[in-house]
């Protein structure tokens, strides 16, 4: 089996590992755990946002803590839409320099509300980016349960709605300034902040 590095970057003990049971043991039970698997251990410091070096010990820790630093962030983000107002609004849920931080907006658009929750599953993945951007985030994680969050912003799905054109056209305008990193979840599993964010999205828009 090909070896892999597992680089942790919020959890209990961030850093890079060479076992996946080390890296289980730093992020089981730990809320809001960003890792991620990779072939070099290049890859797994460009993911911690850490330049390669000599230095080959493993975990490793900048400054104590990885998951505070100032340039990595963790977003989960959700919409939803209310049926009798036709108003669609977001959720986000948003960790940075170790602070847990809340963002929600309504809208009121004709156009987008027919694309209804996932409208604001777009708005608020793009207040992420707008956030990450504000404040010289240059690694996000964004942790989104709708498909297309991810895959018009890769290409993979063409975009062909004024909501989903605007929203590829920004993460196309941000993309050099911040890395994004998508991360699917699946939506009402009992994820923790992906239902915090769900229920800031309702709330924003009268659902709830």
């Amino acid at each position: 089996m090909a070896k892999k590095f597992y680089a942790v970057k919020n959890g209990k003990t961030p850093g890079i590992f060479e076992t996946w049971d080390e890296c289980k043991k730093s992020v089981d039970g730990y809320s809001g755990a960003v890792f991620k698997s990779f072939k070099t251990k290049d890859e797994a410091l460009a993911f911690l946002g850490i330049e390669s070096s000599s230095n080959s010990g493993i975990p490793i820790d900048v400054d104590g803590s990885i998951a505070s630093d100032s340039s990595c962030a963790t977003a989960y983000v959700d919409g939803s839409y209310n049926i009798a107002t036709k108003e669609f609004g977001y959720g986000v849920v948003l960790f940075h320099n170790g602070e847990e931080l809340h963002m929600s907006k309504s809208f009121s658009d004709a156009e987008m509300a027919s694309m209804r929750n996932v409208a604001g599953e777009i708005f608020g993945s793009m207040a992420a980016m707008e956030y990450a951007v504000n404040h010289g985030i240059t690694n996000l994680s964004i942790y989104y349960d709708y498909m297309g969050i991810s895959k018009w912003c890769t290409g993979e799905w063409k975009a062909n709605k004024k909501g989903t054109i605007a929203y590829r056209d920004y993460y196309n305008k941000i993309k050099t300034k911040v890395n994004v990193q998508f991360e699917k979840v699946k939506g009402h599993s009992g994820d923790k902040y992906n239902d915090m964010a769900d229920m800031l999205a309702k709330k924003a828009c009268g659902v709830l």
